[in-house]
């Protein structure tokens, strides 16, 4: 379905009319202005061009603050609503790192394949004008025996998910090796889905995850 072809208002009537038994409150918030901020001074010219060709000339305030305090060495955690930009905010500092530093690695965890795939989709896109020899890969169960060791010695940003790594990664650090000593950032993305006992065992995973990455001498940001 087009959402510039849906009447918001009325299917929102709709949905009150025929759940009207099970709603207890409706509170409407008028729209805010988009809040801006300046280009961080850092950020390399070559990022900016890209996201200008896709229409985007200014930043918000959260993903230039949190490109920021990223860089400053900082461990971030964003909470905006849906399509709020999120996914720049750890995309740029990416970016940075990768054009920065050759040796650079980055470990994005998804909790479905699903999402996995689209940012996939969304950071080889830009990726590819950037840095081309990033070689972004997934490595899941799903991924292919004879690929696992292309992606362990070659792979800049490998995308997986907290079972993957607690199961297929960290037991198996030695030959992860490459990964770890230049792991520069862990991307963490929907963070609210890690709650109750399942989030207090990958907890327990990303502490693990940091310690193996201390013995290769890599403190990365999360």
């Amino acid at each position: 379905m087009n959402a510039e072809h849906v009447d918001f208002p009325e299917v929102l009537r709709s949905f009150q009319r025929q759940f009207r038994q099970g709603i207890v409150w409706v509170q409407h918030f008028p729209a805010e202005p988009a809040r801006y901020a300046d280009t961080p001074g850092d950020l390399d010219p070559r990022i900016l061009q890209v996201l200008r060709e896709r229409g985007m000339k200014r930043l918000y305030t959260h993903q230039a603050d949190a490109f920021v305090r990223i860089r400053s060495g900082r461990h971030v955690v964003v909470v905006t609503p849906t399509a709020s930009g999120k996914t720049l905010c750890y995309t740029l500092p990416v970016l940075q790192a990768l054009l920065e530093d050759p040796n650079a690695r980055v470990l994005y965890l998804f909790p479905t394949k699903a999402l996995a795939q689209d940012q996939k989709a969304i950071l080889r896109e830009i990726a590819a004008v950037l840095v081309p020899d990033a070689d972004i890969q997934t490595y899941d169960g799903d991924t292919p025996e004879d690929a696992r060791k292309a992606i362990r010695n070659k792979s800049r940003v490998v995308i997986s998910n907290p079972d993957m790594l607690h199961s297929g990664i960290l037991p198996h650090h030695v030959k992860w090796s490459r990964l770890f000593e230049n792991l520069r950032y862990v991307v963490v993305d929907e963070l609210h889905a890690y709650r109750g006992v399942f989030g207090s065992h990958v907890a327990h995973v990303f502490r693990r995850l940091r310690r193996i990455c201390r013995f290769y001498g890599a403190d990365p940001i999360f």
